[in-house]
This record gives structure tokens, C-alpha cells and sequence, in this order.
């Protein structure tokens, strides 16, 4: 199972000194996501400062560009890293695109179907010669004069990971994606009895197999090495839990086991006006549904407890966590994980 990190600082010399850590500590990747920060622009110094580890965002919201903008820069930070850049794409939801992003919103999965396949097509053009004659219901792209291309990628276009939580994203994801993020908010039976029965169908779609396409899943994870770290990041991932169980477009994953009635305490009490609500959500969040969603367990626990639990579900694994913790505690879980499991 590979390993991913998660990039948290923002200044050029944390920056590298994390890059250069996380390949030290025998990580796979480093992400950066789109939340406060534009999520390429660290990717150039990590992949700069380091030398076998892969870069990629988790994600960039598709919908805030074109196909085409978002075609030039995974095609040049696919080239500065050598081949080892992962583009990964979410949707982002409606009000953000509209309101933050002033972008329009329309059929996200049809959509996002679209704008991958136009940023294939943009590739093959780069890379391959062929011409450019992408004409959809969504996106045009037919001009690419040979000053506007770049030269090919000599190890070839980045791998495109897609987040989807519900089916008619998953099954886009099959179809076209090279990968798929698994959200945090998932369990490990929604992933084997929803994810991955619709993930196949989109698969046969495309004419693949499983052995194709690559789940990377940000697992909630809440540890700690003293009783004082584990009931702290036991509270931070039980608050974590509430706050998207109180978004309607995560109802899907409650309702698969029994919890919908949840879904709608947690929403209405996110849209009151208590000063109180966040802390009072975290309390909703009961053991079992605390145990479904996180690995919750010491540090020399956590590794045999994801391959328990996801062993042949996903393919590689990032933490999720909604506390602070010393990042070294990581580092023999993240050896643990990657060593091969022995066939006796």
C-alpha cells in the first residue's frame, strides 16, 4: 500500500524542509490541496528538492477553469517533475463555484466527464500529433496552432485521480480518470458495497479492469501516544465527522448505514443559531459511527488496522487529521505500511 503526505507549510525553506522529510521518511507522494493556497505552486518546489517522490493536488476544483488552462499546467508539472505529477480533480459544490470562484455550475458529473476527456484530447495533441477537434456539450476546443504547444512530455501525460463520494461521479471516475479519491467522509463499507461495484461499471465502460485504476483514500485517523493526544484527536475527529455529516451531498454514505436521521440532526443544528453548534455536533458523533468513519487506535496499532480494514480496497493511503500532532509519530506507520505483507 503506498503512502501519501499532505503539505502543510507555505513558506519556501518549510516547504522544501517537508518535500525533503516526507521522501526521507519513505512517503510516496506529497499533495497539496485547494483551500487557502493555489494548490500547483508548492508542487514545483516539492518535486524541485526532491527526487523519486510523486507530487499531485488533492485536489484542484475543476470547475473554477477550462479544460484547456488546467491541460498546460499539469503538462508542465508533469515535465519539471520528471513524470511524477498527479493531477487530482474535484468538483467543489455549487454555491463555491458560483459565488466564490464566479464560474458557472451545471451537471457535475456529465460535466466533469467532459472536461477530463477534453484534457485528453488536448494531451494527444502535445504529445502525440494528433489534431485537436474536441467538440462537446459542455467544452469546444478545436484550434492548436504549433505555437501554442508545448513540446511532448517524454514520460507522457500525468495520471488523472477524480474525488467522488456519490455513484454518478464514481462511475465518471471509471470511465475516464486513472484514479479516483476516496472523500475522508467514506467508510470502509460504503467503499465495498457502493465505490466499488460503480467504479466497475465505469470501468467496463472504458474497457478496463480494477488492475487498471488506482484508489487513493484519505482515511480519517485519530492517534495519539499519550491518553491526553488520543482524547484530543478523538474530539477533533468526532467534530470533523459532524460537519460533513451535516452536508446533504454526503446523505448517501449515513443513509447506507441507517444514520439519515443523523444527516438531518447534524444540518439543522449547522443552521442554528447556537454559539455552541460545532462543539454540540462533535457530541452527536457516537463510538459506532466514530469507528466507522476513522482508524482510531495507538500508534503501533495504525498500520495493522487500515490493511485489516482496507487491504484490497484501496491503494494507497493518506492521513486524515483533524488535530495536531507530531508528524514524526507517522513515519514507522508509514514503514509499516509499505512493507509487503508475507504470503504465509
Amino acid at each position: 500500500m503506498k503512502v501519501d503526505g499532505k503539505i502543510s507549510k507555505w513558506s519556501t525553506t518549510e516547504l522544501i524542509e517537508e518535500a525533503r522529510r516526507h521522501e526521507k521518511a519513505g512517503y510516496d507522494g506529497l499533495w497539496a490541496s485547494e483551500s487557502s493556497h493555489d494548490p500547483f505552486l508548492p508542487l514545483l518546489l516539492a518535486a524541485e528538492h526532491t527526487e523519486r517522490l510523486e507530487v499531485g493536488t488533492a485536489i484542484a476544483v475543476a470547475f473554477a477553469r477550462s479544460p484547456m488552462q488546467l491541460a498546460y499546467t499539469a503538462h508542465d508539472l508533469q515535465t519539471y517533475s520528471g513524470g511524477r505529477f498527479t493531477l487530482g480533480l474535484g468538483s467543489q459544490i455549487k454555491p463555491h463555484i458560483e459565488r466564490r470562484f464566479s464560474m458557472p455550475w451545471s451537471h457535475p458529473a456529465p460535466r466533469m466527464r467532459e472536461f477530463i476527456s477534453a484534457m485528453h484530447a488536448t494531451w494527444a495533441a502535445w504529445n502525440d500529433g494528433a489534431e485537436l477537434d474536441f467538440r462537446g456539450d459542455f467544452y469546444t476546443h478545436t484550434l492548436m496552432p504549433p505555437f501554442f504547444s508545448p513540446p511532448p512530455v517524454p514520460q507522457g501525460p500525468p495520471k488523472v485521480f477524480l474525488a467522488a463520494v456519490g455513484e454518478a461521479m464514481t462511475r465518471v471516475a471509471g470511465e475516464v480518470a486513472d484514479g479516483m479519491l476516496a472523500h475522508g467522509f467514506t467508510t470502509e463499507r460504503y467503499l465495498r458495497e457502493v465505490t466499488l461495484p460503480t467504479l466497475e461499471r465505469g470501468l467496463t465502460a472504458s474497457g478496463r479492469t480494477r488492475s487498471d485504476f488506482s484508489i487513493s483514500h484519505l482515511l480519517l485517523t485519530a492517534t495519539g501516544r499519550t491518553e491526553e493526544e488520543m482524547a484530543r484527536a478523538i474530539d477533533g475527529t468526532r467534530r470533523q465527522i459532524a460537519f460533513y455529516g451535516s452536508t446533504p451531498a454526503y446523505r448517501g454514505v449515513l443513509e447506507r448505514h441507517g444514520w439519515g436521521d443523523l444527516g438531518d440532526e447534524l444540518n439543522a443544528l449547522s443552521k442554528s443559531s447556537r454559539d455552541d453548534r460545532w462543539h454540540a455536533m462533535g457530541t452527536l458523533i457516537d463510538d459506532e459511527v466514530l469507528n466507522a468513519f476513522a482508524v482510531v487506535a495507538e500508534p503501533e496499532r495504525v498500520a495493522a488496522e487500515i490493511r485489516r480494514r482496507f487491504d484490497g480496497v484501496v491503494d494507497r493511503v493518506s492521513f486524515y487529521t483533524a488535530y495536531d500532532i507530531d508528524g514524526a509519530v507517522w513515519e514507522p506507520i508509514v514503514r509499516e505500511l509499505r512493507e509487503p505483507r508475507p504470503s504465509w
